[in-house]
């Protein structure tokens, strides 16, 4: 076989909140992992990727997800261009694709509604249980802290979607409040590879205060086999191959998911990830394309 040219474009510093050097590390990792397999591979950043004319390489890998790029990835990839992860998947892993996708093919999540940030009604607040609500940017990624946002009542949830529609954020995921085990989860699909670790035992998240809202872990028991058969199944049905996510164990061991995103750091197992990582991009540009 003709050695493969790859393409990597990586993801902007902003997208990266708090892990921009884990982000850094796992792509590097799976790049060097692939010229291990024989392939030259040639690496830029999203804003370079969208100065270029024209893409020689046939194949890319990406982090990427400033829109712009992933416009430009998608019609690559309709042009006959592989793409991993798929830049369509991308685009669903944005909060409101991602909660709809979830929602219309069964994955357990917690109970989440989309709305307008101009929302001021009481309808969908009242149809969620619990103590407290969590309220998700919809548009996209959560970038700034404030745009995965806890509120303790109503009222606290109506002022954060005022401020996000100052932002000009055009809707929200209010979501249940879960009590139970925060659980981080890291997988390859199409490998046996599934990570999963208590992020708070490890220093490991975005924003270090969500622990004082979801409590210590209690170490419920729960089926880890399961939950890696939810997750691929999750990744599957919005179209990524290199994922990762959240779930909330409960004290009967029952799961739900609350978060799922394209190509995470897999920070505490990046060494092993970035193996199967390449070997699946690999795989996957390997096989030819038939138009």
């Amino acid at each position: 076989m003709d050695e493969l040219e790859i393409l990597g474009v990586h993801r902007n510093k902003k997208f990266s909140p708090n892990h921009i050097g884990n982000d850094d590390a796992i792509f590097q990792l799976t790049a060097r992992e692939l010229e291990k397999l024989g392939c030259k591979v040639t690496i830029c950043c999203e804003d370079d990727f969208l100065a270029m004319e024209s893409v020689p390489q046939q194949q890319i890998f990406t982090m990427a997800r400033q829109k712009q790029v992933v416009a430009k990835l998608q019609e690559l990839e309709s042009a006959g261009k592989q793409v991993v992860n798929s830049a369509f998947g991308i685009e669903n892993c944005f909060r409101t694709n991602l909660t709809n996708a979830l929602n219309q093919n069964d994955v357990p999540v917690a109970d989440s509604y989309i709305v307008p940030t101009s929302y001021q009604g009481d309808e969908v607040f009242n149809k969620i249980t619990g103590k407290g609500y969590w309220i998700k940017r919809g548009d996209f990624h959560a970038i700034h802290k404030e745009d995965v946002s806890f509120a303790r009542s109503k009222q606290e949830a109506k002022e954060i979607l005022r401020e996000y529609a100052l932002r000009d954020i055009p809707d929200a995921v209010i979501s249940q409040h879960l009590v139970g085990d925060l659980v981080k989860f890291y997988g390859v699909r199409g490998t046996d590879f599934f990570f999963w670790f208590y992020p708070y035992d490890n220093n490991h998240h975005k924003y270090a205060d969500y622990e004082q809202i979801n409590g210590s872990s209690a170490y419920y028991e729960f089926d880890a086999h399961n939950l890696h058969e939810v997750a691929t199944k999750a990744a599957r049905v919005v179209g990524i191959d290199i994922y990762g996510g959240d779930a909330i164990v409960s004290k009967d061991g029952s799961f739900r998911i609350i978060d799922l995103n394209d190509w995470p750091s897999f920070a505490p197992c990046r060494d092993e990830a970035s193996v199967h990582i390449a070997q699946t991009i690999y795989q996957k540009f390997s096989v030819p394309v038939h138009g």
